[in-house]
C-alpha cells in the first residue's frame, strides 16, 4: 500500500470514529448512580437526557470580585517557550473564592471537608427559582418559603435530592466587584440570599440535597450567621456560590455534574459546574 493512501485511510478511520463518539455524547443518555433512587427503583440506574451542556462558573481571573479579606488570585509563570520549550504557571487562590462550594468543616468544627464529598453526591437533578422581580429594587432581599411555593405552583413540587438554585440576577454585576458585594460605609455587605426559615423548609420538607446562587453568599449578605450555610453543611449538603448563566437554564428538568478540587481537608473549592438540559 502506498504511504499516502494509507495516511488518507487512517485519516478517514480516526474522522469517522471521532463523528462517531461525538454522536453518542450527544445522543445517548449519561447515566449514572444515586444510591438512593439505587433502593427505590431498584436497578440503581437514572438517565440523563440532555440537548446541551452549560457552564455555570465564571472565568478565573485576577480581577474577580473577593470576598473582603480573603487572598487575592494570584499567577506566577514558571516556566515558558521561549527558554524551556512548554508554558507553565502556578497559581494562588482562596477556597471560597470565584465559582466554588463550601463543605462542612467550614462553619462545622469536625465537619467533612472537600475532599470527602462522594462522586455521585455531585450529580444532582436541579431546579432554578428566579426571584430578580423581588431583588431588583431591594439589595437586601431574603427569598421566602413563600417564593418557593409559587415556583412550585407553576412547576410542580421540587424532587428530593435536588439542587435549589435562585437567580437573583447578581451575576450580571460580577465585573463590577463594587456593585457585586454592595459594601456600605460600615462595611455591611448588601445583596439578597436564602432565608434561614426557607432553608430549613427545603430541607425538611423537600429533602433537598444543597442550593445554589449567583451572589456570593448563600445567606444574605445582612446575614451575620450564615444560616444556610450552617443548616446545609450540618447534613453534609451543596452549597453553591457565584454561578453564572443561570438565565440560560429551564425551570427544571437540569442535571448538575460539579467538578472539584479535592483538596485534603479543603474548607471549600472553587469548581466546575456542568448543566446538562433539556
Amino acid at each position: 500500500m502506498m504511504p499516502g493512501i494509507f495516511t488518507a485511510k487512517r485519516r478517514l478511520v480516526r474522522t469517522v470514529c471521532t463523528g462517531f463518539l461525538g454522536f453518542l455524547l450527544m445522543e445517548l443518555p449519561l447515566s449514572m448512580m444515586d444510591g438512593n433512587t439505587a433502593n427505590a427503583q431498584g436497578n440503581g440506574m437514572q438517565q440523563i437526557h440532555f440537548r446541551q451542556v452549560i457552564d455555570l462558573s465564571h472565568r478565573i481571573t485576577p480581577d474577580i470580585p473577593l470576598w473582603p479579606g480573603d487572598p487575592p488570585v494570584e499567577f506566577e509563570e514558571i516556566a515558558n517557550m521561549d527558554t524551556d520549550g512548554y508554558y507553565l504557571r502556578k497559581f494562588s487562590i482562596g477556597e471560597h473564592s470565584a465559582t466554588h462550594m463550601n463543605a462542612p468543616n467550614s462553619f462545622h468544627p469536625g465537619g467533612i471537608g472537600i475532599d470527602e464529598y462522594a462522586p455521585e453526591s455531585l450529580v444532582r437533578p436541579a431546579v432554578v427559582i428566579d426571584v430578580r422581580d423581588r431583588t431588583r429594587f431591594n439589595p437586601d432581599y431574603v427569598i421566602t418559603e413563600q417564593d418557593v411555593l409559587s415556583w412550585e405552583r407553576h412547576h410542580g413540587r421540587i424532587k428530593p435530592g435536588s439542587v435549589v438554585l435562585f437567580y437573583t440576577g447578581w451575576q450580571e454585576l460580577w465585573d463590577s466587584p463594587e456593585q457585586f458585594f454592595n459594601q456600605d460605609a460600615g462595611g455591611g455587605l448588601h445583596f439578597p440570599g436564602i432565608g434561614a426559615e426557607t432553608t430549613a423548609f427545603l430541607l425538611a420538607e423537600r429533602n433537598i440535597a444543597g442550593v445554589g446562587i449567583d451572589t456570593h453568599g448563600a445567606d444574605p449578605g445582612q446575614d451575620p450567621m450564615f444560616s444556610t450555610n450552617t443548616l446545609v453543611l450540618a447534613q453534609n449538603g451543596i452549597i453553591l456560590e457565584c454561578l453564572t448563566n443561570l438565565h440560560r437554564l429551564p425551570p427544571k428538568g437540569t442535571t448538575l455534574v460539579i467538578g472539584i478540587l479535592r483538596l485534603q481537608n479543603g474548607s471549600g473549592s472553587p469548581v466546575s459546574v456542568m448543566a446538562f438540559t433539556p
